[in-house]
């Protein structure tokens, strides 16, 4: 793990409360897939954000924070990165990265801005030409909330392997996609999970509610990654 100062190469707003970021950072580092950086606000005051983009994307760091005026947390971030045009860095963290010893299908399941630890995974899948299948489950409130729906409906178009599922909690009439929260539209497609590796990401309440649900639809807990997992009982 390494310390290393970045510049912003570019802070924009995918919608009214997510940030697209892109880190440049001084010194190259390496990471796999589906870890995650520490923002060093202070050297008592670490925050952690998931790595959106895939190793073989070079060195530029890509991160989908999600802030807002009543999200104080991740929006001092946001600040800070506009006010000083850099941040310092701790990095790679994380223990429940891309796994590649066995042939088990992939089923990563995102909640919100979760979303940035399975695109991180998905890329890296694609780009190696991976031919394990993948399904991607992503749930958010509302079609507004889900800032790439586009680019991921057009990569499961390109590849027959990648199956992209969105679940909306508040669907509007003429949706014709999944309803409800995201684990019940996994459940409902695999009535036994048993054979799956599973990648989960979001609120840390959203995970132990996925986990305790899979593993009674038939999930090994050894097949579930998710940096979650060690922080809920």
């Amino acid at each position: 793990m390494s310390e290393i100062k970045c510049s912003i190469e570019s802070l924009e707003a995918f919608n009214d409360s997510v940030y697209h970021v892109i880190l440049n950072p001084e010194q190259p580092f390496t990471f796999e897939a589906g870890q995650y950086l520490m923002v060093k606000m202070s050297d008592e005051d670490k925050r952690p954000f998931s790595i959106a983009s895939a190793p073989y994307e070079g060195d530029l760091i890509e991160l989908h924070i999600g802030a807002s005026e009543r999200h104080s947390y991740p929006m001092q971030v946001i600040e800070r990165m506009q006010q000083d045009g850099e941040i310092t860095i701790l990095a790679p963290h994380g223990e429940a990265q891309l796994v590649n010893d066995n042939q088990r299908s992939l089923i990563l399941v995102a909640g919100g801005t979760g979303f940035s630890y399975a695109r991180s995974i998905v890329q890296e899948l694609v780009a190696a030409n991976d031919p394990r299948k993948i399904f991607v489950y992503w749930g958010c409130k509302d079609l507004s909330h889900m800032y790439l729906y586009d680019e991921m409906n057009e990569l499961a178009a390109k590849h027959e392997n990648l199956t992209f599922v969105p679940v909306l909690e508040n669907a509007p009439r003429e949706w014709q996609g999944a309803r409800d929260q995201v684990h019940k539209a996994v459940l409902k497609d695999f009535s036994d999970l048993s054979d799956y590796e599973i990648y989960a990401a979001g609120r840390f309440e959203m995970v132990g509610v996925i986990r305790d649900a899979f593993l009674a639809q038939g999930m090994k807990i050894e097949h579930m990654h998710g940096d979650a997992l060690p922080y809920i009982k």
